[in-house]
């Protein structure tokens, strides 16, 4: 299946959420460079993949209709993007459930996602849930992430996500706290795994990288 038509795949499977949340996934999966860079990376297979800020769920589930995941997990606070996600998700091996990653209990999995959710923590809660995922992911562990030392690119980031909060009404939020990449990689080197970053911006003048961590063959 073409990337075209795995993405019209599935967003067809969110026409019960509305036409403002099939329009979302549809541009989202269309128009994100992690959709492809993700897809790329998932044909040596996740297993069970588990979307930590999974939001209305389309990243994973175009990954498990691609045959690139056997069965998803995915959690994030926000309940009525939740619902969307377990409507789309009828009849594949997925469950979505509401949960704060800052507390909810993780189950073990072979990958471990995390897409533009860490940033939006405070350091000491990312620090945390990095920790515990690098405690459940076997094989592999994936995050999107805002890049803070990028010059003006990092500049435009902090100053779209600002308009962004100002227009959703969210000014009351905790203020954006990307980790210095440093940062992110060192609790998942601690538990084993070995770091590569690369850009996934492309097109965009936004600072977000892609962060792959794979666990090594001796690590426990």
């Amino acid at each position: 299946m073409s990337d075209a038509s795995l993405i019209a795949a599935t967003a067809a499977r969110y026409a019960g959420a509305g036409r403002f949340a099939q329009g979302f996934v549809s541009g989202k999966l269309r128009r994100d460079p992690a959709t492809a860079a993700i897809l790329a990376l998932g044909a040596d297979g996740f297993g069970h993949l588990l979307d930590l800020g999974c939001g209305r769920g389309q990243l994973a589930l175009a990954l498990l209709l691609a045959g690139h995941a056997t069965d998803v997990t995915g959690l994030d606070r926000a309940g009525s993007k939740i619902a969307d996600a377990a409507r789309a998700a009828e009849g594949l091996a997925a469950r979505f459930e509401a949960a704060d990653l800052a507390t909810a209990p993780l189950p073990d999995c072979d990958t471990a996602m995390l897409i533009d959710v860490l940033y939006q923590m405070p350091g000491g809660l990312q620090r945390d849930l990095l920790t515990r995922v690098a405690r459940v992911a076997r094989r592999r562990v994936l995050i999107r992430a805002f890049d803070p030392d990028r010059g003006w690119r990092s500049a435009v980031g902090f100053a779209m996500e600002g308009a962004g909060r100002l227009l959703r009404g969210e000014i009351r939020r905790a203020a954006i706290a990307p980790l210095p990449l440093p940062a992110l990689a060192a609790p998942l080197q601690a538990a084993g795994f070995a770091v590569r970053i690369t850009p996934c911006w492309q097109g965009t003048p936004l600072p977000n990288v892609l962060l792959v961590a794979e666990r090594q063959p001796d690590a426990s």
